[in-house]
């Protein structure tokens, strides 16, 4: 399952969200989507899990969690339309 990630703190690193996350199941990866001119966290990102029922439980259990002073807003990714 692909889990969407907003309101990401702007320090968190890749290795941070998968350490988050890897306490609900395994997870295939990790990525933060940066702005492509500055290089810098646009405050979202994507985890990857094979395992529905984990992502799940991680999408419950992290849906407003505070990590790194943020409240993270975590729900399952829907797939891109062309308008987007």
């Amino acid at each position: 399952m692909n889990i969407y990630i907003a309101n990401l703190p702007f320090k968190a690193s890749e290795d941070d969200v998968m350490g988050l996350f890897q306490e609900f199941g395994a997870v295939e990866s990790a990525r933060i989507i940066t702005d492509k001119f500055t290089r810098r966290s646009r405050g979202f990102g994507f985890v990857e899990m094979n395992d529905d029922s984990e992502a799940q439980n991680a999408i419950e259990k992290l849906n407003g969690f505070d990590f790194m002073g943020r409240a993270l807003v975590v729900n399952e990714a829907k797939p891109r339309t062309e308008d987007q």
